[in-house]
């Protein structure tokens, strides 16, 4: 019998850890990325602090999720656990190098470039550079850093309305995108025309007052071959498909700014126009497997949570 309390008294103090679908997907990602660089891509310059890196994304969700268990009413730890997601976007990218190393070592631009004059019959960030005025170009640089900004504005407005099935299901669609985001990275490396074709500009990128300045940052990052499929696009296209299905006025107001984002992609010379075609349906696929999951809860918890009769009939 004491036996028994005693397994009874343990079982009470036992939380219960729920990791919501990003997380599952945050912990399988960066676990395969982490003994990836510690099995075969060892031997790739950067690879040991690539994997701790690695590693402690991926411990970040079941950490940060146990915390949360043992303090439900913190709500600045809660809030860490649900946009853990965003610095491990940010961070990963800059440690992909040693993986892409190891799985391809050579670059593809060359096969990029010639599907672009194949598909399109010229090279569209060459002919834009003769086309877009100087004026122009720096509003579309000042666009093209929003990458950064309108994901996390909308996720900021899905959790502070309440939206938690929408945010959830958010997040698992950006969860997902960069995984195949950073997964084709690693298969199709490419450095992008600013590199590649380089001799084919007349001048550097021109503008009037920021561009030079804007266009130099982006060249700090160490991790440059990211130009298939057009991270860019691919999220900015995540973020209008959510927007406009659930903050309607979010998506009015950056619908603009995103439009003129996917298009300094080319004219700033980052990307190939089949980076932005092959971006497409990634999103698609992503977006459907989102929203895949999230209706297959949604009948689970119907389910296991059957409407009764006093629930109708309770005031």
């Amino acid at each position: 019998m004491n036996a028994w309390t005693s397994y009874e008294r343990a079982r009470a103090g036992v939380r219960n850890v729920h990791l919501r679908a990003v997380d599952v997907v945050m912990v399988v990602a960066c676990s395969f990325a982490a003994l990836t660089l510690l099995g075969p891509a060892r031997w790739a310059p950067g690879s040991t602090k690539s994997t701790v890196y690695f590693a402690v994304f991926a411990l970040g969700p079941l950490v940060l999720r146990t915390l949360e268990s043992y303090f439900p009413q913190h709500r600045l730890l809660a809030f860490v656990a649900n946009f853990w997601l965003l610095p491990v976007i940010g961070l990963s990218h800059e440690v992909l190098s040693p993986l892409v190393t190891a799985l391809t070592p050579v670059l593809r631009d060359a096969q990029l470039a010639a599907m672009d004059q194949r598909l399109f019959g010229a090279q569209a960030s060459v002919v834009l550079g003769h086309l877009v005025p100087p004026w122009l170009t720096d509003i579309l640089m000042l666009c093209y850093y929003g990458h950064f900004v309108w994901p996390l504005m909308l996720g900021v407005v899905l959790y502070f309305t309440g939206r938690q099935d929408a945010f959830d299901e958010y997040l698992l669609a950006l969860s997902l995108f960069f995984t195949f985001n950073y997964l084709f990275y690693a298969l199709v490396p490419a450095i992008g025309p600013r590199y590649f074709l380089y001799f084919a500009f007349d001048a550097p990128l021109q503008g009037v007052w920021v561009t030079s300045f804007l266009d130099s940052v982006m060249r700090l990052p160490r991790f440059a071959q990211d130009c298939f499929p057009s991270g860019h696009t691919g999220t900015t296209l995540l973020v209008f498909v959510y927007a406009r299905r659930f903050v309607p006025r979010f998506f009015k107001v950056m619908l603009v700014p995103g439009l003129l984002l996917i298009a300094a992609t080319l004219v700033g010379r980052f990307h190939y126009a089949t980076d932005l075609v092959c971006a497409v349906p990634l999103v698609m696929v992503v977006v459907g497997l989102a929203v895949g999951w999230s209706r297959t809860v949604a009948r689970r918890d119907t389910v296991a949570r059957p409407v009764t009769m006093d629930a109708i009939v309770r005031p």
